[in-house]
């Protein structure tokens, strides 16, 4: 057992949020970085948007979704053993990919509106954890230049209605390395900072993981091709959730006669 990892998992548990320093070295952060950069630029080739309105006020926020179809360096990043290991740890062995998106918020950029995960896919009262957000900071992540924001605390809340009218006033960033993950309970209240700086982008990836039982936000099916699907481990086949049944997830299916042996 790995004591800081122990360490990590109970914080993310009681705080909904954590953060593991160094899991990317800063060459392997500037090099994904720049595969990002063609990333979006396949992408819009292909006549995908990635100035999205309903979420970015400004087209300062880069948005660059599918993220494992245009690269095999994002289908790694899904099953990066870190990653797994604290999203197994709230959302238990199985789980699926329900996105897994950039957002780069240039000079300029302004926030988003303050959300929590859960809140915006399913209808309250939200009283167990049933999402997980992977930030993997490709770039230092400061107040100046649009770091995540979020309210401690706000993990606990259950509806919208525990929402504070001063919720504004209660915010604080996430500050990170390049390299830096940030793991987040889909419960806790966030959202985009502002760039206010001149020349400095802040490049973040949102591996969205989902309980089983949760649609997820892309049908992964019907986006990625067949013969890149063919391609996947079995590990991401699951994580994808290509197969043609889905999890049981709870229950006890002992056969009539083993349960009640004597009905």
């Amino acid at each position: 057992m790995d004591p800081k990892l122990d360490e990590a998992k109970a914080h993310l548990k009681e705080h909904g949020w954590v953060k593991i320093p160094s899991v990317l070295t800063k060459h392997d952060a500037a090099r994904t970085l720049d595969r990002l950069w063609k990333a979006k630029a396949t992408s819009e080739a292909g006549g995908e948007e990635t100035f999205q309105p309903i979420l970015d006020p400004d087209p300062s926020n880069v948005r660059v979704f599918y993220l494992p179809e245009l690269d095999e360096v994002f289908r790694d990043m899904l099953t990066h053993p870190t990653g797994m290991e604290l999203t197994k740890s709230v959302l238990g062995e199985r789980f699926l990919v329900s996105n897994f998106s950039a957002n780069i918020a240039r000079p300029g950029s302004q926030s988003m509106a303050l959300h929590s995960d859960q809140s915006i896919v399913l209808p309250e009262p939200w009283l167990d954890i049933w999402a997980v957000n992977v930030i993997w900071c490709l770039t230092r992540m400061t107040k100046e230049n649009g770091a995540t924001l979020y309210i401690p605390g706000s993990n606990k809340w259950t509806c919208w209605n525990d929402v504070p009218a001063n919720a504004p006033d209660l915010l604080v960033p996430f500050e990170a390395e390049a390299g830096d993950i940030v793991v987040l309970d889909g419960r806790l209240w966030h959202t985009s900072g502002s760039n206010v700086t001149k020349d400095e982008d802040r490049a973040i990836l949102f591996a969205y993981y989902s309980a089983p039982y949760m649609r997820q936000l892309v049908n992964w099916t019907a986006k990625l091709p067949k013969d890149l699907q063919k391609t996947l481990s079995p590990e991401l086949k699951e994580l994808f959730g290509l197969s043609h049944i889905g999890y049981v997830v709870y229950g006890d299916l002992r056969y009539m006669a083993d349960k009640y042996p004597k009905s």
